[in-house]
């Protein structure tokens, strides 16, 4: 019997996860769920055959310098794999892959859920009931803002992207995106959506902003301090995707100054470290990056991660390669 390949996990998974890997692989489970330190993670890759990873693991040029001969796949537990240095990887001859089309709509889901959130006072209202501060109904009292009518302008509209974009129409949003490429004219048809090939000209005019494209080298702070004055005072910044792609302090100083009307925010720039002005505004909905955090998403997260792995184990091509071209 061919010895199985050793694969060790970084992070806990759904258990029918954790229960599959067990019966096709030699693995070692975060039993704990404890986020493994830089060590940790460079003894990981001196042993493991097969790394799996999640975001929250900084798998840099220095962790994989110390991997072991054996070590031939990263199956990134997750779409995005900013966390990953894919050019010292792709030199050292480990092939990464990652998890997408399966976040898709979760992730979309809790951008329309913030999209209308934030406008309409949600959190700050369910702060104020449970307080004990609420007094009863009045005509003037809380009175947030319409969504109906607003133009929605949406940064990066790939899959996640187009799919807020059908979710935005059915609430009266009018849909504008800025995107590397045009999308397919019977996408733009189908959403009626308005192709701004200027990210600076679309920002001023829009009513809400919404971050859907990855953290790369070339997005890192995009919504710069000079972007986020283009934006009028009346407008909301909901950000789903990553946090380092907006520019965290300086959207923070126009939020406590109301030069933008609100944010909503599921990702940070230093996450889990949040910029404590932040914390003090309610103007703000924050989560803890919660984007796809449903059990049948981690589910089939997971699953994609055991078809990867299979696939290369018996020595194809597995079907979620990141490729330099991707980024």
């Amino acid at each position: 019997m061919a010895k199985k390949p050793l694969v060790i996990v970084t992070r806990k998974l759904p258990d029918a996860i954790e229960t599959r890997l067990m019966e096709l692989f030699d693995t070692r489970l975060n039993v704990d769920d404890h986020q493994m330190s830089k060590a940790d993670l460079i003894e990981a890759v001196r042993h493991a055959d097969v790394l799996v990873p999640t975001v929250t693991d900084r798998i840099d040029a220095a962790v994989l310098a110390q991997a072991g001969p054996d070590l031939r796949l990263i199956a990134n537990f997750g779409a995005g794999v900013d966390h990953i240095d894919l050019a010292t990887a792709r030199q050292r001859g480990v092939t990464v892959t990652n998890t997408p089309d399966v976040l898709t709509e979760d992730t979309a889901d809790m951008t329309m859920a913030l999209i209308l959130a934030v406008p309409r006072r949600l959190a700050e209202g369910e702060r104020l009931v449970r307080s004990g501060g609420w007094s009863g109904w009045g005509p003037t009292f809380m009175l947030g803002h319409r969504i109906w009518g607003k133009r929605l302008g949406i940064i990066g509209m790939g899959r996640i992207g187009q799919a807020v974009a059908r979710r935005a129409k059915g609430f009266g949003l009018s849909i504008h995106y800025h995107n590397r490429r045009r999308v397919h004219p019977d996408i733009e048809g189908e959403l009626e959506a308005t192709y701004w090939e200027s990210l600076d000209q679309m920002l001023a005019r829009m009513d809400v902003i919404s971050v859907h494209c990855p953290h790369t080298p070339a997005t890192y702070h995009l919504l710069s301090a000079r972007r986020l004055k283009l934006l009028q005072a009346h407008a909301y910044v909901v950000n789903t995707a990553r946090g380092e792609v907006i520019d965290e302090n300086s959207l923070t100083r126009m939020l406590q100054k109301r030069e933008l009307a609100g944010a909503g925010l599921d990702v940070f720039e230093h996450e889990p470290a949040i910029n404590p002005k932040l914390l003090e505004l309610d103007n703000v909905v924050l989560l803890p990056h919660l984007g796809s955090a449903t059990l049948e998403g981690r589910i089939d997260m997971g699953e994609k991660v055991l078809i990867n792995i299979k696939t290369h184990v018996d020595g194809h091509n597995p079907p979620d390669r990141v490729l330099a071209s991707m980024l």
